[in-house]
């Protein structure tokens, strides 16, 4: 992923909600298979960790990613944007 096409990325997340919260359990199998079924639907997901968490958001982020096949997009504090390209119809169009 270029850098362009991750700015264009990270501007798209701006504007939705996170769809998942990770909680004092960490990332568990559920969390996972959730995560990896959302990208059914979508192709980028906005997750929040909570403060009761003890897991770094960034290794959570990069376990993730590597679970589910997906890209980190951003971790910013506690929140983490993933991008996974689907191949659907409904495909957000990375700039070049």
């Amino acid at each position: 992923m270029t850098s362009k096409q991750r700015a264009y990325l990270k501007g798209l997340a701006m504007n939705i909600e996170p769809v998942f919260q990770i909680g004092k359990s960490g990332l568990t199998p559920e969390v996972t298979e959730a995560v990896d079924e959302a990208f059914n639907t979508r192709e980028l997901i906005k997750l929040a960790v909570l403060k009761n968490c003890v897991e770094d958001p960034r290794e959570i982020a990069e376990m993730l990613g590597e679970r589910t096949k997906s890209q980190v997009v951003q971790v910013i504090g506690k929140k983490i944007v993933l991008y996974k390209e689907s191949n659907d119809h409904k495909k957000i169009n990375l700039p070049l």
